[in-house]
């Protein structure tokens, strides 16, 4: 089954431990994206080594290709994947955001054309949960409906008051599938607090999930444009939303000044594309800031990307070897920066956990951004 256990706590900064049919996994957590069945140009194998302990998957895109019926065929997505850690998959409610110019919303579903072939798909709160346990992931999410950051207040509410409908229909058609996957292991289902930078919608929207007494609650609706300031006042209530034994999952939020400030009010997941996508455009990830190897200065730079890294590219590359490989185009340079980052980011959540059980992270937060700001790329 699908537990939650707090380990440490230091104010409202928890550490715990999530357990899932495919295994552990020690909180606060990072979650690579693997949108179409893979984190983009890395193994499996590379994901481990680099610490990775769950991965996200993407239900709309998976939808459409191979779609969920072929994946199910498969063995399901962590076959297809060929990863035997845990899955958490999105709902699909992201691209109501992301792609309005190809979707129309109702009450009762999200019709959308497909950005592959322009072909017409309906997907309902009820038919988000099957997809998702076709699928086979170990975390469900509701679908919901993202407004845009600086949508009016009345736009902000219908999205509320739908979210919460189709939180009611997805929690009744995740009972209705025994909550399980159609591979037969246990699933947990998340709800997702939408209400935008409005404290009362968000208290209305928390108060409306936490009724249905799902296993695990996500703040969505954020890093959409708001800024970090707006993010943080929403996330300074959650503590008092969400019941204290439940994982918190701040959607799409990957600026470690973001995670860190989440950490604090107590966000236990955090999902994002910044390591691999930031290490397909070159750009490195470290604990004195960010390296960007298309700049000239690092041509003839013989260290690598960070001397106190272990990571496969910095025990084996300089950063003018890295930033040659992408001057010329080869394959090999996206993949070894994302390494780099997969594994850096690994590292930051692991010095947070350690910090919330050792009772300092309000201490060492400060010291680390200022290190990662630090450094002129």
């Amino acid at each position: 089954m699908i537990s939650f256990r707090i380990l440490h706590t230091h104010g409202k900064a928890r550490a715990g431990l999530l357990s899932t049919p495919h295994g552990e996994v020690r909180t606060p957590v990072f979650m690579p994206v693997g949108t179409a069945g893979s984190v983009k140009g890395v193994t499996p194998d590379q994901l481990r080594a680099a610490g990775v302990q769950i991965v996200l998957g993407n239900t709309y895109h998976l939808m459409l290709r191979p779609t969920a019926e072929i994946v199910a065929r498969l063995g399901g997505l962590h076959k297809l994947m060929a990863w035997d850690r845990p899955i958490l998959t999105d709902s699909g409610g992201f691209q109501v955001f992301s792609l309005a110019h190809l979707r129309k919303i109702d009450d009762d579903a999200v019709t959308f054309q497909s950005h592959v072939d322009g072909s017409t798909h309906v997907l309902t709160p009820r038919r988000a949960v099957e997809i998702q346990a076709l699928l086979g992931a170990d975390i469900l999410m509701q679908l919901d409906e993202c407004p845009p950051a600086h949508a009016p207040r009345e736009q902000v509410a219908r999205a509320v008051s739908r979210s919460g409908d189709w939180a009611r229909l997805c929690r009744d058609a995740w009972i209705a599938q025994g909550r399980q996957a159609a591979q037969g292991h246990p699933t947990a289902l998340f709800g997702i607090q939408q209400g935008g930078v409005f404290a009362d919608l968000r208290t209305e929207s928390a108060k409306r999930l936490t009724d249905l007494d799902l296993p695990g609650y996500a703040v969505g609706g954020l890093s959409v444009g708001e800024g970090h300031r707006a993010l943080c006042d929403v996330l300074d209530a959650i503590d008092e939303q969400f019941p204290p034994d439940r994982p918190r999952y701040l959607m799409g939020v990957g600026e470690p000044r973001d995670i860190l400030a989440a950490v604090l009010r107590g966000v236990d997941m955090f999902d994002c594309v910044l390591p691999t996508r930031n290490g397909r455009n070159a750009q490195a990830f470290t604990w004195k800031g960010r390296i960007r190897l298309r700049n000239a200065r690092h041509a003839e730079y013989p260290a690598p990307l960070d001397d106190a890294c272990d990571c496969y590219a910095c025990r084996n590359y300089s950063r003018g070897a890295l930033r040659h490989l992408f001057l010329a185009r080869e394959m090999l340079g996206p993949t070894l920066v994302s390494l780099h980052n997969l594994h850096f980011f690994s590292q930051f959540m692991e010095a947070i956990r350690q910090a919330v059980a050792a009772g300092d992270l309000p201490a060492r937060a400060p010291q680390w951004l200022a290190g990662m700001d630090s450094l002129c790329d």
